[in-house]
């Protein structure tokens, strides 16, 4: 295990839909201040997605990006990571807007192509509050998340020119042979930034053998790599506890689950930090601060931002 580990707050995401938790955060300011929540708690960095302020659905709208992340650094240091998954159904464009405006420190690199499928989440759910979840859920049964090697090529552009580090999801164990080979035509730069997604419906189950394997194959595929662990649902704890005796990093947050424990609905991202930074304080692990987390990532500092 480290001495120390990252802790990012998935603040809102593009997954869960406003009728699924009265807690999710829709507005700027709602996200934002989940941010400092989040900071308060022990996060070094927040991942930050937009959304219609009006009926919650995923926003590419640079302005409520703008909004969002100026107020979060105007509060705390905190590393903000900008999606660059966006939403489902969002042009490669839509999704890279963020990166190109504002240039962050860090952004989502989605690695491969994946069935991302939501549409199971309609079993669950019968009533919704705003017309599009239900149809928003149901397309996904019929959906591809686009991620070819022609648009990493531009994605792997647009992060350098901006000097921006990305964070590589792996949805499954194929996607550590596309950052291979990224690396190996200069499209990305090592050592390399990996998050490991787990529990999406269409990639990797969550499981500690499974987790075992990723982190086994990519360090014979790529070398020398940072690697964090984020998991959908109720596994959240249990693989990102596995992350920490592994010597990874962690991901919580509302995007990812919207339950600190078994029938109990967080609050907020702010309390899943707050106990998963309690977890990794009893492993003997202390929580990165911001600035301690732009060393052990790589990042370029907070100065060198466009927002």
């Amino acid at each position: 295990m480290k001495e120390k580990t990252v802790i990012t707050a998935a603040l809102t995401g593009s997954i869960h839909t406003p009728s699924m938790s009265p807690y999710l955060p829709i507005t700027p300011k709602e996200i934002a201040d989940e941010a400092i929540r989040a900071f308060d708690a022990g996060a070094a960095v927040c991942h930050v997605h937009a959304r219609d302020p009006k009926t919650g659905m995923p926003s590419s709208d640079v302005n409520l990006y703008g909004e969002i992340i100026t107020s979060i650094k105007s509060r705390c240091n905190i590393v903000i990571c900008i999606t660059s998954g966006g939403g489902i159904g969002m042009t490669a464009e839509q999704r890279l807007a963020g990166v190109s405006a504002f240039k962050p420190e860090l952004a989502s690199f989605n690695a491969g192509s994946v069935n991302f499928a939501l549409f199971h989440a309609l079993e669950r759910y019968k009533e919704f509050k705003f017309e599009w979840e239900s149809k928003y859920l149901a397309m996904t049964e019929d959906f591809i998340f686009p991620n070819t090697f022609k648009t990493m090529k531009e994605f792997g552009r647009i992060f350098k020119e901006n000097d921006t580090k990305p964070e590589f999801e792996i949805y499954d164990s194929g996607m550590i042979n596309n950052i291979a080979f990224l690396l190996e035509r200069n499209h990305a730069k090592a050592p390399v930034y990996i998050q490991f997604v787990m529990g999406v419906l269409g990639g990797i189950t969550p499981s500690p053998e499974n987790l075992l394997f990723l982190v086994d194959y990519a360090r014979r595929q790529i070398g020398d790599f940072e690697f964090s662990v984020c998991v959908a649902g109720r596994a959240q704890f249990p693989l990102c506890t596995q992350s920490l005796l592994l010597g990874g990093n962690v991901r919580v947050g509302l995007e990812d689950n919207i339950f600190l424990d078994r029938g109990v609905m967080a609050k907020s991202s702010g309390e899943q930090v707050a106990k998963i930074a309690r977890i990794a304080k009893e492993l003997g692990v202390e929580p990165a601060t911001p600035d301690e987390a732009r060393k052990i990532l790589g990042l370029k500092g907070l100065d060198k931002v466009n927002f």
